[in-house]
């Protein structure tokens, strides 16, 4: 009498080969890689630009917060983000630093970005650009591809950092593409705690002029400026 291991051992192998089978019959459509198209398209992109809707989910509110803004983005790594009209909170990367200023509170904060740094917050900040990679080598250095999900015109993919420091903090990074075009839709971070941080795009805009004084910040005299992971250090 054959086991009922040997039996389901036997289906098994027969489902893989049906399936092998079917996969690689002539005509058959192999699975569209939309990661590769879209960090092919990002390859094109110089400048970008769009109006998004940010929804913060904690667990400790009922409601998820949402918030408009507005984002500019320069290859290879400055960006403007603008949140709440009139903007609340201003992020701007520069040359060697991203200063974050609350206008409303007449106070500023200035993060220090030094070449080769691999510390949380330098990891942090991949994280905010992760939206715009230059290359598979890129985005390969930093994420493990973890899943890819197409549903209602849209691809989720779910992304997780390569280092264990920015794991504990931040264990999942999702990316939204448009199935169309592969264009990019939406960008989430989901922390460890389970709350999450999601913009959604509107209108984006492929290559669009942008002066470059977009991405200065003049402070005048009656904002306080801190450097809080120098305090920190103290």
């Amino acid at each position: 009498m054959v086991s009922l291991r040997a039996r389901l051992g036997f289906t098994a192998r027969l489902a893989a080969l049906v399936l092998w089978g079917w996969s690689s019959a002539p005509g058959a459509e192999a699975p569209r890689d939309y990661v590769g198209e879209w960090l092919t398209r990002q390859g094109e992109v110089r400048t970008w630009s769009a109006s998004f809707v940010q929804t913060r989910s904690l667990k400790t509110l009922a409601q998820p917060l949402m918030t408009e803004g507005r984002v500019w983005f320069a290859a290879p790594d400055r960006f403007r983000w603008e949140l709440g009209r009139p903007a609340q909170t201003i992020a701007v990367r520069q040359t060697n630093a991203v200063v974050v200023h609350y206008p409303r509170l007449h106070r500023a904060e200035r993060y220090p970005v030094t070449a080769g740094s691999t510390g949380p917050w330098s990891q942090m900040l991949t994280l905010l650009e992760a939206g715009f990679p230059r290359g598979r080598k890129e985005l390969d250095e930093r994420f493990t591809v973890a899943s890819e999900v197409v549903t209602n015109g849209l691809v989720e993919v779910d992304l997780r950092p390569r280092l264990a420091s920015v794991r504990r903090m931040l264990p999942l990074f999702r990316v939204v593409l448009s199935a169309e075009d592969a264009g990019l839709r939406a960008t989430e971070l989901v922390f460890a705690d389970g709350s999450s941080l999601r913009n959604d795009f509107i209108e984006p805009q492929i290559n669009p002029p942008i002066e470059p004084g977009m991405f200065q910040l003049d402070l005048g005299p009656d904002v306080k400026v801190s450097e809080p992971l120098n305090a920190k250090r103290r």
